[in-house]
């Protein structure tokens, strides 16, 4: 299926390993001029080297001055934005007791409020040419329990959002949608790190908890990011889709 994407640009968040890397990559192979940004200078210097062509962009998500330079140097090396994905996010505290109140403002700033910043960012610019995809990458766990607290409580929020700046920007011929990724195995991931902690625990939670009997890669979730920022979704508004072979318990 061509998704003709060659020449677009994407901006994809957190995307210096895991699933942000893989879309990036995923979006890279569809011809997709893309940049990257993240914390960590060493895993950004390391894609950078692979794949000369990508544009890399390193910072602290949570800072919001840095969330506009990023997205300033963005527009400055690309002309306009097509594409944006908000894959930035990660997991703190434990119990909802043990867990501080700053501990959930912080994963709000990450997981979320750097969301809806970007996606402000990059809705001017597609607004101004009446095109655009914007593409939230948030988690099951957003919709049932599972998880820590504060990641399920900032992965709810992004959903919702999704759905709300959904209806206000489809006007304008922007599509702001979802992806809920189950449990997916990376090398630097949590996952992989319990697995080599406690592999009968984990194989017997793939057993007991993910039909389809293993855990997901990468790859399928950017294959489905790729399909929703392209013209064959064209009127998938305001979804979030799970990728998580038939993990989670919801309904909806």
């Amino acid at each position: 299926m061509d998704l003709n994407l060659n020449g677009k640009t994407a901006l994809v968040t957190g995307a210096s390993r895991g699933i942000g890397k893989s879309i990036a990559l995923g979006l890279r192979n569809e011809g997709v001029k893309v940049g990257i940004c993240a914390r960590g200078q060493e895993d950004l210097d390391e894609m950078k080297e692979r794949y000369p062509d990508l544009s890399v962009y390193q910072g602290d998500l949570t800072n919001e001055e840095t969330r506009e330079a990023i997205f300033r140097q963005f527009i400055d090396d690309h002309g306009s934005i097509d594409i944006l994905v908000n894959n930035a996010g990660g997991s703190n505290g434990s119990t909802v007791e043990e867990t501080s109140v700053q501990q959930f403002r912080d994963a709000m700033e990450l997981n979320f409020h750097s969301a809806v910043h970007f996606s402000k960012m990059a809705f001017e610019d597609m607004k101004s040419r009446g095109r655009g995809s914007i593409i939230n990458i948030s988690s099951i766990y957003g919709r049932e329990s599972g998880g820590k607290a504060t990641y399920n409580s900032s992965k709810s929020a992004l959903i919702s959002f999704t759905k709300a700046f959904a209806v206000e920007a489809v006007p304008f011929g922007v599509r702001v949608n979802g992806v809920a990724p189950g449990a997916i195995l990376h090398p630097k991931g949590s996952w992989q790190r319990r697995l080599d902690e406690d592999p009968e625990k984990i194989n017997q939670f793939v057993k007991d908890e993910i039909p389809g009997g293993r855990f997901g890669k990468p790859e399928e979730v950017a294959d489905v990011v790729a399909f929703l920022a392209s013209e064959r979704a064209n009127w998938v508004v305001g979804a979030t889709l799970n990728v998580d072979g038939g993990q989670s318990y919801s309904n909806f």
